[in-house]
């Protein structure tokens, strides 16, 4: 483990790192397929906070990767992601409070009694935002600390950038509050500091990197995405704004039409037979009854019941051409895969030499004041 920034002296002491236990105030985020045990070692052990992606795994799954995390650093500081209309999303709770985990995060939250529950057994609880009025709520809900995410952000997504939701939560809340949506460097995190955030959340920078688990092909394509235009916002798979790299199947499925966005739908459905039970029998009851009453929507219906097989075979299979791609629009500025060490000392180095160069200007500017 490299000690090159070991924040002996404190200097990366935020509330963030004093209440979740981490040497740094950065977050990797919970990406479904991406955030397992593996990445939250690699992050734990390079001083950040990394959290199990338990959305997407059954419950053997989830306690597995617990238990490998733990054997692999000796701490529990690290957190689950879950959401609560999971089919398994008690006995997640029930594991992050069993295991003594330091936090859990999720977006559509659970209700006040089950947050009560999780911070009486001091469990941190750590939502996401894309909204003031989400912020607000949940702090009244009993959250602990809010992620806000920008606009920027991967997968589903708010419509304000981070720029302006940041300072908007700051001064709506008084719990810490993460900055996510557009950040991967240094830079980022010296700038949400400055601006009185208690840390930075990256997803898209984290699935980037060799510790990730992702397909070398997959993450080659995020690679070779290098137009920020081109990691867009789509409503056309599951009717909610989700941010992704364009490809011809979703550019396809946009241009579409009620009728044809049904049909495709369908036929992605039919194709994943195995993983939706959509037989040919289904498959014509379902496109008939569609054009009876509104084909759109129920393509609609049918794309949101797809999405997680078609993310899957994008990060788990690794054919993103039959896939999907949630990406945060900062893909477009990253060009290779480190270990998730490497990233987290580039990204404190950097910061700390941002940040010493205002205190330098500042400095210099107050003498040239005095004199």
């Amino acid at each position: 483990m490299s000690t090159e920034h070991n924040n002996a002296d404190g200097r990366w002491n935020t509330p963030l790192t004093e209440a979740l236990g981490c040497r740094y105030p950065i977050i990797q985020t919970a990406m479904g397929w991406v955030s397992d045990a593996n990445l939250v070692i690699a992050t734990t052990r390079a001083g950040g906070f990394g959290f199990l992606a338990g959305a997407t795994m059954n419950t053997e799954e989830v306690e597995s990767a617990i238990k490998k995390v733990i054997a692999a650093t000796g701490t529990s500081n690290f957190g689950l992601n879950f959401h609560m209309f999971q089919e398994n999303a008690q006995q997640c709770l029930d594991l992050a409070i069993s295991y003594k985990l330091r936090a859990v995060s999720y977006g559509r939250g659970p209700d006040k009694a089950t947050i009560e529950r999780l911070k009486a057994a001091g469990v941190l609880c750590i939502p996401t935002v894309g909204a003031v009025k989400h912020a607000v709520k949940a702090v009244a809900m009993g959250a602990d600390m809010i992620t806000i995410q920008g606009s920027e952000g991967g997968g589903h997504t708010g419509s304000v950038p981070s720029t302006i939701l940041l300072p908007q939560v700051l001064n709506a809340v008084s719990v810490p509050v993460i900055a996510a949506g557009g950040f991967s460097c240094g830079r980022g995190l010296a700038s949400v500091l400055g601006a009185g955030a208690a840390g930075m959340a990256m997803g898209t920078r984290f699935l980037l990197t060799c510790d990730a688990p992702t397909p070398k092909v997959t993450q080659q394509r995020y690679l070779d995405t290098q137009d920020s235009a081109d990691i867009r916002i789509s409503t056309a798979v599951d009717g909610l704004r989700h941010r992704m790299i364009n490809t011809p199947f979703i550019d396809n499925l946009e241009r579409s039409g009620g009728v044809k966005r049904l049909w495709l739908a369908l036929k992605s459905a039919r194709h994943w037979q195995k993983e939706t039970g959509m037989t040919s029998l289904h498959m014509l009851k379902v496109f008939f009854n569609g054009l009876r009453e509104d084909p759109k929507a129920a393509a609609t219906l049918v794309m949101s019941a797809n999405q997680p097989v078609l993310i899957q075979k994008s990060m788990v299979e690794g054919k993103p051409d039959e896939g999907i791609l949630p990406s945060g629009q900062v893909a477009a500025v990253i060009n290779n895969l480190p270990s998730v060490e490497t990233l987290i000392n580039e990204i404190i180095a950097e910061a700390d030499t941002c940040l010493e160069q205002l205190l330098i200007r500042r400095t210099n500017r107050s003498v040239e004041e005095e004199a």
